[in-house]
């Protein structure tokens, strides 16, 4: 078992590759809360892919079909439904580039739980009759999703910006390509993708690390393959897809998001993640001159959200927010943007908002759940969250300045607004 310590925050990881490959994170905390996320290297953006010499071409919205089918056991029960009735918050989730199963205890079940919890994940159970009867839960939840503001603003974006990666994709698929998901195409994701070593387990509460390595390792029975299995992605080109998408909806306040397309490489990813933030406070943040000029005027009402998304087919930083006069909002984003790529950031600014960052990085370490998501995430970037702390004391304007120069180019830039009807 390898141990690493953070000294600056007094934190301290095990981790443990179990002997089929399966990697096991644990983070100790003393609290009553225990919780637990299974993750998978899989997700929606992975749907063309090569095992051995075939080439397997599978529908959208598989990775999303397969969290939900998971649950259902062939004894008739429901996992989800067992995990509740144990007093457990269970839960899953499917984004563009991995799937995550899980469930926080506050009630000391958490070993009988683990029981369901494992079963469930390594044994899965496709029916044509099953498959064909959760169909229409998810086109339930498609249409949902059509009708939420939120979900358009960003997938208008998203598609402004890229033309080929599957990103532009709803993770749900549509209503047209779940139909063609069939128990035989599930059973072959499956037996792809859901293999111990394209997996973690990440805990987080009040564990002894040897117990929890060994109470894992006796429930597993999942192994892995011989086979190879290789991802398929078309090229993305340079450019955006086009300039400004518009939609109405029956809203009551108009919603914009400002999206950048980035390089997708990047030398040092926890760097650029660390610039990113800081200069999204010193844009826009709740502290800024900008936000609290735009605030005072009444034009904005909140603090805009700010995003950066990134993987190994997709960059982007995204500003989201809502205003009735959302084109003077954006235009005093632009012009902030360029007035601190000509006139640059302050010492005095830059040290307050690395300080502010670090504060809020060191509090995200409170809460079981958020350190385990955020373990999660990150594993399947090739990061370790701990070292964010180290990259901190590299971090200076000058690279901010370059960060800022790099990704905030007028080019790459498009823009999404929601009207109100």
């Amino acid at each position: 078992m390898q141990v690493i310590e953070n000294n600056q925050i007094q934190e301290k990881i095990y981790t443990q590759k179990l002997s089929n490959g399966l990697k096991v994170i644990l983070i100790p905390k003393k609290t009553q809360k225990k919780y637990i996320i299974w993750g998978v290297n899989y997700g929606s953006i992975d749907r063309k892919f090569m095992v051995d010499d075939k080439e397997i071409v599978v529908p959208d919205g598989i990775a999303h079909y397969m969290e939900h089918k998971l649950f259902e056991q062939e004894n008739g029960t429901n996992s989800l439904d067992v995990l509740s009735s144990m007093g457990v918050n269970a839960n899953a989730y499917t984004t563009n580039n991995h799937t995550a199963y899980l469930f926080e205890d506050n009630n000391n079940k958490f070993w009988e739980s683990l029981d369901e919890f494992m079963n469930y994940i390594q044994n899965p159970y496709f029916t044509d009759e099953n498959v064909n009867k959760e169909r229409g839960i998810i086109e339930q939840e498609i249409m949902m999703y059509d009708d939420y503001p939120d979900w358009k603003v960003y997938m208008n974006v998203i598609k402004a910006m890229y033309h080929k990666n599957p990103i532009n994709i709803d993770v749900a698929g549509t209503k047209e390509t779940i139909a063609e998901i069939t128990k035989e195409k599930l059973y072959e994701t499956y037996d792809a993708f859901y293999r111990p070593d394209k997996m973690v387990i990440v805990l987080c509460g009040d564990f002894e690390p040897e117990r929890v390595i060994s109470e894992i390792e006796k429930r597993m029975t999942l192994q892995n393959s011989m086979q190879t299995v290789k991802r398929i992605y078309e090229q993305e080109p340079e450019e955006i897809v086009q300039k400004r998408v518009e939609a109405q909806m029956n809203i009551s306040m108009p919603i914009f998001i400002i999206g950048y397309k980035d390089e997708v490489v990047c030398e040092n990813q926890m760097k650029k993640d660390l610039a990113l933030d800081v200069l999204f406070n010193i844009l826009i943040g709740d502290s800024s001159e900008l936000y609290q000029e735009l605030y005072d005027a009444g034009i904005l009402q909140s603090e805009p959200g700010l995003i950066y998304e990134n993987s190994k087919t997709y960059s982007h930083v995204l500003i989201q927010g809502q205003s009735e006069k959302y084109d003077e909002v954006m235009d005093k984003i632009e012009k902030e943007i360029e007035n601190l790529k000509q006139n640059g950031i302050t010492d005095e600014v830059f040290d307050r908002m690395k300080k502010k960052l670090y504060g809020e990085y060191v509090k995200s370490y409170n809460d079981v759940g958020s350190i385990a998501t955020t373990f999660i995430q990150n594993y399947f970037r090739g990061i370790n969250p701990l070292d964010y702390f180290e990259e901190f004391k590299s971090l200076d304007k000058e690279y901010i300045m370059q960060v800022l120069q790099e990704v905030f180019k007028k080019e790459k830039q498009v823009i999404s607004i929601v009207k109100s009807k």
